[in-house]
């Protein structure tokens, strides 16, 4: 019996020293069901957020994320992207910056279902962790792959408004602000202090978690 208090005992030792040292994205809750039903999250019931779609960009995204203060935004991320900027990558990931995978066009799925297994597959691989959101670039999520979603137990994550560097939109209650960074279509980042002066941001996790969220049902 003594034995087995002294094994216990030296577990939970090293445990305790270990946990310290894991990474810091292991902490984070990697999966998590915001809805009760497929749908797609545009809306929470108060406060401001903001997120960034990112599938273009070098030194210009480098420089904005390395000067990123808390609260940041949600980073929806283009895994093409990713792959070609390992180191922005890796700054993302020491600064603990939340993540969402950002795929291609709705349609796309539509025609190609496997896409959506390999981008989530290189997203786990590039990131250590499952998406806890999922965004099309233009917002339209067909049902067969929400079902697809939904079985991953990933978020559909829509927006509020899509801002595009012209006049501030409006202040409204749950606003989830998106904001593009393709090639063809992209927001000078250094704009965002607009943003960040006219409303006070929190976090997508903040303002969705534990709270009433608005939807929009997917089309059949």
């Amino acid at each position: 019996m003594r034995n087995k208090y002294m094994i216990t005992a030296i577990i939970c030792c090293a445990l305790f020293l270990l946990l310290p040292a894991l990474p810091k994205q292991l902490s984070l809750v990697s999966v998590f069901r915001v809805t009760e039903e497929p749908v797609v999250i545009v809306r929470g019931a108060s406060g401001s957020a903001l997120t960034v779609n990112i599938s273009f960009g070098d030194l210009e995204v480098e420089k904005w994320i390395r000067e990123l203060s808390k609260p940041y935004p949600l980073l929806l991320v283009d895994m093409k992207w990713a792959g070609r900027f390992p180191e922005t990558v890796q700054l993302i990931k020491e600064k603990n910056i939340s993540v969402g995978l950002l795929g291609d066009n709705g349609i796309t799925y539509d025609q190609n279902t496997p896409l959506f297994i390999e981008q989530l597959e290189q997203f786990e691989k590039t990131f250590g962790v499952k998406p806890l959101w999922f965004r099309t670039v233009d917002e339209v999520f067909p049902s067969t792959l929400h079902s697809v979603l939904w079985e991953a137990e990933i978020n559909a994550l829509g927006s509020s408004v899509v801002w595009d560097g012209g006049d501030l939109p409006v202040i409204t209650k749950g606003e989830i602000i998106s904001v593009p960074h393709h090639r063809d279509n992209r927001v000078d980042l250094a704009k965002l202090k607009r943003l960040d002066k006219d409303r006070t941001f929190i976090s997508v996790e903040t303002m969705l978690f534990g709270t009433k969220v608005n939807v929009k049902k997917i089309p059949e």
